[in-house]
């Protein structure tokens, strides 16, 4: 019997915010670090924006690379695969509304998940690395509660 305090785990996840440029693909990253290759994981945006640096940045402190991710929006990503995911995870209010608009009559689980957009911070190289640290140690945390670990030895 499946535990009612944590859902089923998809077989396809789809992260998405509102450029597929900062927090999408480092959730994505952050998602396949976590569970491998368990689980397909994808990333789009209500629109295509730039791959942000600071964001490969802090991913690569980790060791995540994710300076080849090519942001893409979710018609791009509709035309070249299809929607066919178990589960959408929303960054933000507009991706959130998106998702909300194009499963409506899809069986496509949507949760949302509020996070902020580190792209806005003033200051110093190394604040705004710090505020996109704490964006992706709090999509880091998210995930495994979420989720869970996956087991010893994964890729």
């Amino acid at each position: 019997m499946a535990n009612p305090e944590r859902p089923s785990k998809p077989q396809a996840v789809l992260f998405a915010c509102g450029m597929n440029a900062v927090r999408s693909p480092m959730a994505a990253g952050l998602f396949g670090q976590v569970l491998g290759k368990q689980v397909y994981v994808k990333s789009a945006g209500v629109q295509k924006g730039e791959l942000d640096p600071f964001a490969v940045a802090v991913m690569e402190e980790l060791g995540i690379d994710i300076s080849r991710h090519k942001p893409i929006d979710f018609e791009e990503l509709e035309d070249l695969e299809g929607l066919n995911f178990d589960l959408i995870v929303t960054l933000s209010p507009p991706a959130h509304h998106k998702a909300l608009d194009l499963t409506r009559v899809a069986a496509v689980d949507v949760e949302y998940w509020p996070t902020v957009d580190p792209t806005g911070i003033e200051g110093s190289r190394e604040q705004k690395l710090d505020a996109y640290r704490e964006v992706r140690d709090t999509l880091m945390a998210r995930i495994r509660k979420r989720f869970g670990r996956a087991g010893a030895g994964n890729e």
